[in-house]
């Protein structure tokens, strides 16, 4: 795989039983790249090792005054400088490669991930770790399947080297044979609080990210309630506390590296020393002691590696974990079996008893908000996700689009079919047209679309923000998130966006809920009037909304208890008019009292003064 070949056509199917699991398969399905990377390692490690054997002849040369054996050491130098240099420039092309197609990769696996799960991901992970995972976890991922090929290259040529000087010159090459395996091993001790360490700064930084993020977003009411010097200060103790869990990480780091650099400083001495003392003594010669003494000290070259796999496994380890936690979670507990199938009909669900009837206008009531927006998700099938709910979703049945369950169709059909726009739903950063361009039937335009969701005003404060753009609010940006709009204005938009789709079931969690009741009035007449023969589902309290919609369920405590239109359901069902009209105990306790009393006096049981002083009391 080169880098012009990406992205790929297909990422695969990760192993996220794991960190390391999946680190294992990451490499696995590189393994060309590896053994590319591996022999053009091989290659400048080998060369860098023969270096100190070309140096020793030409030392040993210059004292036997051979000019023959001069010549031959020099071209041997050239020879090996130029592999050295062929060698290295492919190694690092080939170990970027690695790096740059394995972060593409995971990237990959997340965007597809992030595809699938929707809404629900942000609910099992938190948005700065997901943010974390997708930036900084992706390049450390990488950084370590970029690592491993080197390695493996540096520590071949140390067993080669080891063997080669143990041969060579037994009395010297032993000890530098023997205390190469005690270099690369020393700081292995030391690794495990390292990597708590790293760990701890990762979270830090996580949870400051997830901070900054929050204050970012909410940044408008901030300024409202003047929280933002309060919303500064808790920024700036999680940032210190990122910053004093990476000076604690950064000094077990240094104290390594202060490892790797003393214990081959102390192997050096010794073999100076020794090796001087057999030269003086005459059992070696001047060139030998030259040779070892240079293998040695390029060998401490190779040996870097060793430190650098450490610290590379030991971040990409967390941050494999942390991978695998997002890519482990799925849609449900069931797959796909229906193939080719554009489900149509009525919108049901058989654990709350719901019904959407294909073609009409259907409104939802739920006195719990957050059972509101377990529901709408469910309506789409966006079933909750992780080990603990996939029990849960086995033993709840799949919400039915024309008799078809939605676990059953592929992912893109079901998607297609059924629409859910959150209540706070996202803009992307783009410009207005680019923010409508989404896969849609083609029957909806996205005039009609902004008109339905009464965006004329926003039209306007775009067409005024677009000088560059002869006042086409259509070519105008929308910064991220679409924070340069209001809340109303916002949520206008991604109803038109959710309009232009046309999907054959459309679910609306509170689409007016930041706009003013005379806006509200025209945007529900709005939705009516384009969606008419299409289905589509509102879960809102507003009597706006409620009564345009052709039908209005009731939904309390997981289960539909009533049925009907908004004005009937008003007049008869208390608990609906509680919802509705935000009605107290007391309040609805008196109105039932009037109630009772003007039936009684109906039924011409009491006298009639009597049944109004009965009235004026228990009212």
């Amino acid at each position: 795989m080169q880098i012009r070949d990406l992205p790929y056509s297909d990422p695969g199917d990760p192993d996220v039983r794991s960190g390391p699991r999946f680190l294992f398969w990451l490499g696995r399905n590189q393994l060309g790249g590896q053994l590319k990377s591996l022999s053009w390692g091989l290659l400048h490690q080998l060369g860098i090792a023969g270096l100190p054997v070309t140096v020793g002849l030409a030392v040993q040369a210059v004292i036997d005054r051979s000019g023959g054996r001069l010549a031959l050491a020099g071209g041997l130098i050239v020879a090996l400088g130029v592999l050295i240099a062929v060698g290295d420039t492919m190694l690092h092309r080939t170990a970027v490669t690695n790096w740059i197609t394995a972060a593409a990769r995971v990237q990959q696996l997340l965007a597809r991930k992030t595809a699938e799960l929707g809404s629900a991901l942000t609910r099992r992970v938190a948005a700065g770790e997901v943010v974390a995972v997708s930036t900084g976890d992706v390049e450390k991922i990488g950084w370590f399947v970029e690592a491993l090929s080197r390695f493996a290259a540096a520590a071949t040529a140390l067993v080669v080297i080891s063997v080669g000087l143990a041969v060579y010159l037994p009395s010297l090459g032993l000890m530098v044979a023997l205390a190469m395996p005690v270099l690369a091993l020393a700081v292995l001790p030391l690794l495990p609080r390292a990597t708590r360490r790293a760990d701890e700064q990762r979270e830090k930084a996580g949870k400051a990210t997830e901070l900054a993020s929050d204050t970012v977003a909410g940044l408008r009411v901030l300024r409202g309630i003047g929280g933002e010097e309060l919303f500064l200060g808790r920024y700036r103790r999680a940032s210190q506390e990122v910053r004093r869990a990476a000076v604690r990480s950064a000094r077990m780091w240094a104290l390594i590296s202060a490892v790797q650099v003393l214990l081959p400083g102390i192997l050096l001495i010794s073999l100076v020393w020794y090796g001087a003392t057999l030269a003086r003594d005459g059992r070696i010669d001047v060139g030998q002691l030259v040779t070892v003494y240079s293998a040695a000290t390029l060998m401490l070259f190779p040996l870097r590696h060793f430190e650098e796999i450490a610290m590379a496994y030991s971040f990409s380890r967390p941050s494999a974990q942390r991978a695998v936690r997002v890519l482990s979670l799925h849609r449900s507990a069931q797959e796909a079996t229906v193939e080719g199938v554009t489900p149509t009909g009525d919108l049901y669900d058989p654990a709350t008893g719901l019904m959407a009837p294909r073609g009409q206008f259907t409104a939802v009531v739920c006195g719990d908000p957050d059972e509101a927006g377990r529901l709408a998700d469910r309506l789409g099938g966006h079933a909750e996700t992780g080990e603990e709910d996939d029990q849960a979703a086995a033993a709840t049945p799949s919400v039915l689009l024309g008799g078809i369950a939605l676990d059953e169709i592929p992912l893109d059909a079901a998607r297609a079919a059924v629409l859910v726009q959150d209540k706070d739903p996202v803009l992307l950063s783009g410009t207005l047209r680019e923010l409508l361009d989404v896969p849609s039937s083609g029957l909806v335009t996205a005039d009609a679309a902004l008109e339905a969701a009464q965006c004329g005003d926003v039209l306007s404060a775009l067409a005024q923000a677009s000088a560059d753009n002869d006042g086409d609010p259509m070519r105008t940006r929308i910064t991220e998130r679409g924070r340069s709009l209001s809340g109303g204005q916002r949520q206008r938009l991604a109803l038109a966006r959710s309009l232009v789709t046309d999907p054959e079931a459309l679910v609306l969690d509170e689409p007016t809920s930041a706009v003013d009741s005379h806006t509200e009035a025209r945007v529900a007449a709005g939705i009516s009037k384009l969606r008419q023969g299409r289905t589509t589902v509102a879960f809102a309290s507003s009597p706006l909304l409620l009564d345009a919609a052709d039908r209005v369920v009731l939904v309390h405590e997981g289960t539909v208890v009533a049925v009907g239109n908004h004005r009937d359901l008003l007049r008869n069902e208390p608990r609906y008019r509680a919802v509705v009209t935000r009605e107290t105990d007391d309040e609805a306790d008196a109105a039932n009292g009037v109630s009772d009393a003007i039936s009684v006096m109906k039924s011409g049981d009491v006298p009639a003064m009597k049944s109004i002083e009965e009235i004026e009391e228990r009212a």
